[in-house]
């Protein structure tokens, strides 16, 4: 290819790159959802994973249910399904994978009954939902490179695993899915539904790892990855984000700020008794392990070396470990979620 030829494509690269992006700062309202109206105030059973129940008070304007100010839900740019999920994932074999991937590519993994996948942040950053199918039953990969949240969910809606896909909206710049079967919408970092007839309703997060691709391979030499054959033209391997993740600022606005951390530094984040807490990782490594009580439960962070990765963990009475699934997030989405958050840095 010829030095007019290189220069083009990069040219053609950048300037969809660019479009992509800057789609983001029009404002659209595909979701139906009221301007003005008398907002009333309702008390509501919620569901915590079919596990527990608590109340909840919610508002309800001209009939539609809501728990965030319905202002602060802003369109993104695309409008609904404009970002498309992968409905029907293929996949390849981690030695296949190497011929796209290099060892510091980053993304999603998880392990479901024996079945390892790795899904690339170079393709979710197109598609930012997969609704994959796991020894026969949904699961629910999603990912938003606003807030650099990977977060896998049981997509559990009235008892039945259903299809999510991208609503074109961001809620304190985050991903607000919507599920397929009552068009509620769901914010990825709370794994709630906000809006809609499901309001107050919580998915289960399920067990998985940021990593990179080298780390995840070596682990899981067998395993599959998401394949570029998605059905969709992107491209895949250049980011349309930039330099996004290591620069300050957001694209689009927040609530609270906390300087306790850089706005984009990495944390877990968990919820106990509707209590926050976040956990900085970069601590976790230096110091390999932390025991930390919180919510009076006994909570032991482990940074696992042979993934590169930090996880959580609660300590029994027995001395057991039980794996807790934290949101993994940029600090300032975190912390405009969770205002009072605790910290341990």
């Amino acid at each position: 290819m010829g030095s007019r030829m290189i220069i083009i494509f990069i040219t053609v690269i950048v300037a969809i790159s660019a479009i992509f992006v800057l789609s983001r700062t029009v404002f659209r309202n595909d979701f139906s959802l009221p301007q003005s109206g008398e907002i009333k105030k309702e008390t509501i059973t919620m569901d915590n994973n079919n596990q527990s129940f608590s109340t909840k008070e919610i508002m309800v304007t001209d009939g539609v249910k809501h728990s965030v100010p319905l202002s602060e839900i802003i369109g993104g740019g695309p409008p609904k399904d404009g970002i498309p999920s992968i409905d029907n994932p293929k996949f390849i074999s981690a030695k296949d994978a190497s011929k796209q991937l290099s060892d510091e590519e980053p993304g999603i993994a998880l392990d479901i009954g024996g079945t390892a996948r790795f899904y690339p942040f170079q393709i979710l950053v197109w598609h930012e939902i997969v609704n994959d199918t796991i020894n026969g039953e949904r699961v629910l990969i999603t990912y938003c490179p606003l807030c650099l949240s990977g977060i896998v969910f049981d997509p559990l809606v009235d008892n039945e695993r259903v299809l999510f896909g991208t609503s074109g909206k961001l809620w304190n710049s985050n991903l607000v899915m919507y599920d397929r079967k009552t068009d509620s919408l769901w914010s990825q970092i709370l794994g709630e539904a906000i809006v809609g007839e499901k309001t107050g309703t919580r998915l289960a997060v399920l067990s998985s790892d940021q990593i990179r691709f080298g780390e995840w391979k070596k682990a899981h030499p067998n395993g599959e990855v998401l394949s570029r054959d998605t059905g969709a033209t992107r491209f895949y391997g250049q980011d349309p984000y930039g330099d996004y993740y290591t620069t300050p600022g957001t694209y689009f606005p927040v609530g609270k700020k906390d300087a306790r951390l850089s706005d984009k530094d990495f944390v877990l984040g968990i919820v106990i008794n509707g209590k926050a807490k976040a956990y900085l990782p970069e601590t976790i490594k230096k110091l390999s392990e932390v025991e930390d009580r919180f919510e009076n439960k006994t909570i032991v962070a482990q940074y696992e070396k042979d993934i590169d990765a930090v996880r959580l963990f609660e300590k029994k009475s027995d001395d057991t470990l039980e794996r807790i699934n934290p949101f993994g997030t940029f600090w300032f989405s975190w912390v405009a979620t969770h205002p009072d958050t605790e910290l341990l840095k």
